[in-house]
């Protein structure tokens, strides 16, 4: 029947049927690609922002979506994003005599572009079952891949030890790339302790340190441990060892696997040997 008559008959206009028509389109493709965008926004524990989501679109379904949709859709379909609270305690601990600092070489330049030449690390805090263990890492600043990490139920000096011993045996990185590379850290009791300050030139590294209270030199490793505080429920394990595969699972993850939008929307080790072939 004519859609004239049709209108009469129901006492529409013919503009207002077409308008419910057009929306009725719209409405349904919305809930295709709501279903898509919250089972990524899910899988991501509701961490996960538009633009984890438009990455994880293209990555894993294929699918090119405008961000202006991504966030349309997450506000009609109320799909909040937690936002991660920051932590408000640094420690601070007490220096000898015999602790040396050094200048502070990196000075915020946290652009670089050739991998294996700034490294940064730091400590963080994992409370879990009434317990609490520290994680140490060290980052290279240029491909944001974790190079070293340990983590254990201690925060003597054998904490930050086994994190360059660990770095050490990376396999990715022969003895020789160690000359030179620059060591940034805070003026921490663990980076001014002599034994580390030797195993560190005994690489033939070359230490630099942040001035004390300049928090914004710690952007690079408290990015990293953002993260791994949002995506790891480690506050739920029960043993340390539990805690330590999780850890050890996520850093593998958070290389290979975890896309990153300020690296050209790829994984650490992806966006390093980007470098290195254009380098």
């Amino acid at each position: 029947m004519p859609v004239k008559l049709l209108c009469d008959i129901a006492e529409v206009s013919k503009s207002g049927y077409y308008k419910w028509l057009e929306n009725s389109d719209e409405e349904e493709c919305d809930h295709e690609d709501y279903l898509l965008i919250k089972e990524i926004f899910e899988k991501g524990k509701s961490k996960f922002g538009w633009r984890m989501i438009q990455m994880r679109l293209k990555s894993d379904k294929k699918i090119i979506m405008n961000h202006k949709k991504i966030i349309r859709i997450k506000k009609k379909y109320q799909l909040i994003t937690k936002i991660r609270q920051v932590n408000p305690y640094r420690a601070i601990m007490k220096k000898t005599q015999e602790h040396r600092t050094f200048d502070n070489l990196l000075s915020r330049d946290f652009k670089r572009s050739v991998p294996y030449k700034t490294f940064y690390t730091d400590i963080t805090y994992l409370p879990f079952n009434h317990r609490m263990a520290y994680f140490s890492a060290v980052k290279d600043i240029a491909s944001h891949e974790i190079v070293g990490w340990n983590v254990s139920p201690h925060i003597g000096m054998g904490l930050v030890m086994k994190t360059i011993e660990k770095m050490k045996n990376n396999k990715n990185l022969l003895l020789s790339l160690f000359n030179n590379i620059m060591m940034h850290s805070d003026q921490g009791f663990h980076y001014t302790n002599p034994d580390y300050i030797k195993a560190v030139s005994g690489l033939g590294m070359i230490q630099s340190m942040s001035r004390k209270g300049n928090c914004i030199d710690n952007a690079p490793m408290e990015s990293f441990f953002g993260h791994l505080k949002d995506d790891v429920d480690y506050k739920d394990c029960k043993t340390f060892e539990e805690l330590r595969l999780l850890i050890e699972e996520y850093v593998g993850y958070y290389n290979n696997e975890r896309n990153q939008w300020d690296i050209k929307k790829m994984t650490p080790v992806q966006y390093r040997n980007h470098l290195l072939t254009t380098a």
